[in-house]
């Protein structure tokens, strides 16, 4: 059975928001909170990295229509700017190959700057 989105207590937690997951892509939605700033207040760096995870991942399991979960093998980020504001971020797969699927993911801030990329592999495997 598949677990909806809204249901992921961490998601819910920082307050992640999808606005859509079909067809290899994604994108989510982040709204500022004083709970999630780092000492500069701007969005903590792991928050990031954690849309950008969540983008991928959830972009992967949209190419298998929701049948199969992913977990992440890998994740290279690169953090190009502080992320002041509400933030996007928009995931893609880019392929699958015996069950592993490459995907990348690029976060941006109010004003569309590019906060920080990131590509990462996630394998398939079935809901528990």
């Amino acid at each position: 059975m598949t677990l909806p989105f809204s249901a992921v207590p961490f998601t819910r937690l920082i307050g992640l928001e999808r606005e859509f997951s079909e067809a290899g892509r994604s994108r989510f939605v982040l709204a500022p909170k004083a709970e999630l700033q780092n000492m500069v207040q701007t969005t903590h760096g792991g928050v990031v990295a954690t849309l950008l995870d969540v983008a991928m991942a959830s972009a992967a399991v949209s190419h298998v229509n929701f049948s199969m979960t992913a977990v992440t093998l890998d994740m290279n980020c690169q953090f190009l700017q502080p992320g002041r504001g509400t933030l996007h971020v928009d995931g893609e797969l880019i392929g699958v190959d015996e069950g592993i699927a490459l995907c990348r993911a690029r976060v941006f801030d109010a004003q569309d700057a590019l906060v920080a990329q990131a590509h990462g592999t996630f394998k398939y495997l079935p809901h528990r």
